[in-house]
């Protein structure tokens, strides 16, 4: 790795220290010689837990949940009510045993009465039976893999403290590349030779998850899949998978990882190594570092990712680049936003109806509010509407004025839509 690459990396983990100490210098200290407790307000302190990889492969990403979670709370001076929010950090380390315990901690020792967030999958399996065993509300999760909804649809009842997830089954998005490529090839603005597609992900819930639903949608229109690689967060040396993929002159390459300087690593060697095929690179930029770590290397790399749906939401981008310094990503920063004033909303209304902030009050108006598709937040500002129905349980409503996820070409860092057509800025095309 070059010294520029690694300066690049560090960035990289000195913002997530950067908020950290940012957000503990917002709160009250509660610990220490010197600490001065908050005067508990009339209807008492409630204390709701945040979990995100704040340490890790993935810490970009907690230091932007961080972020946008002090931001949401701050709009409202930390109080719902006559309750006084204090936040408990969980962090999973992007490791599914070490998130339980530090859960469970959570939960038994710190006392927390609701959860919000969540990034990685296979942190959301483990999660969700201590949330039933406790009865903790858990709301806007990530994690997005079918093994999630599988086990919360075992068991819709005990699993439903597992809310709402924050992000759908990567197939009721992947779809959407598959449509943007095909129209490419029969527009004439993509001719590949074969069509032939090698797949690249993380070993997790979620890097399987993603890679069995492309796989399976491309097959459909008759692509062959000529390699299947699977990596642990960690690795950071892809030159004997891109090699190989080189060799076999593969015509797409569909990658995908939670980690930045994993995904960074892999769109740099590929095109260390000239690698010719077209890339789909999704969730790269769901941090948002992420051009700076990749460079004119992104140019013409495809993902799928939202923007910036409101005027509020342009307004967010400003203040947290301004406050934390750094330009947030609509996936990371800004769902957590909407994940976190979502929260709010609702505990607001579970108070107005129930006369207490509670687990059970949280729960009980999400059971009968939000899971029935009775009440929407459309408050956000990433999403136009976040909607549940008890038929696409625990996923949001995925559509147009829904959850939607449109397909960038990313050139000179800025992505450009190239699906859907009616929302269309650019044509998608090969490297020049």
């Amino acid at each position: 790795m070059n010294r520029n690459r690694f300066e690049q990396y560090l960035v990289v983990a000195l913002f997530g220290l950067l908020i950290a100490v940012s957000v503990a210098a917002c709160r009250p200290v509660s610990e220490g010689p010197e600490a001065t407790e908050p005067v508990a307000p009339e209807g008492g302190i409630f204390k709701l837990g945040v979990l995100g990889p704040f340490t890790g492969p993935s810490v970009s990403t907690g230091a932007e949940f961080k972020g946008a979670v002090t931001m949401g709370l701050d709009a409202i001076d930390w109080q719902i009510g006559d309750y006084a929010v204090e936040v408990v950090w969980i962090d999973s380390q992007s490791d599914p045993e070490t998130a339980a315990e530090a859960y469970e901690q959570a939960i038994l020792v710190k006392g927390i009465q609701a959860a919000i967030l969540n990034w990685h999958s296979s942190v959301a399996v483990e999660c969700m039976d201590l949330a039933a065993e406790y009865e903790i509300p858990h709301i806007f999760p990530y994690g997005a893999s079918e093994a999630v909804n599988e086990k919360f649809l075992s068991d819709p009842d005990y699993y439903g403290y597992w809310m709402n997830k924050g992000w759908p089954t990567p197939a009721k998005l992947t779809t959407a590349y598959v449509q943007a490529i095909e129209d490419a090839i029969d527009e004439g603005r993509w001719t590949p030779d074969e069509k032939t597609l090698a797949i690249c992900a993380e070993n997790t819930d979620w890097g399987r998850s993603f890679g069995q639903a492309i796989k399976e949608q491309f097959e459909a229109e008759g692509w062959t899949i000529v390699a299947e690689e699977y990596s642990p967060l960690q690795e950071v040396n892809f030159l004997p998978t891109l090699n190989k993929f080189d060799a076999r002159d593969v015509a797409l390459v569909t990658a995908t990882s939670t980690s930045l300087p994993q995904f960074a690593a892999f769109i740099n060697q590929a095109d260390e190594i000239g690698l010719e095929s077209m890339i789909i690179a999704d969730g790269l930029g769901w941090a948002g570092e992420w051009y700076r770590m990749t460079g004119e290397a992104s140019d013409y790399v495809v993902d799928q990712i939202p923007g910036w749906a409101t005027s509020e939401g342009r307004t967010f981008v400003d203040t947290f680049e301004e406050r934390w310094g750094v330009a947030p990503s609509p996936s990371a920063a800004g769902l957590a936003y909407d994940g976190t004033t979502m929260f709010i909303e609702m505990a607001q209304h579970a108070l107005e109806e129930h006369g207490e902030l509670s687990s059970e009050s949280i729960y009980t108006w999400g059971k009968e509010h939000l899971q029935t598709g009775e009440w929407s937040f459309t408050d956000g500002i990433v999403m136009e509407s976040y909607t549940y129905t008890p038929e696409t349980l625990p996923d949001p409503v995925v559509g147009e004025g829904y959850y939607v996820f449109p397909v960038r070409q990313y050139v000179g860092g800025e992505g450009k839509i190239v699906f859907p057509p009616e929302w269309a800025e650019a044509k998608l095309s090969p490297r020049p």
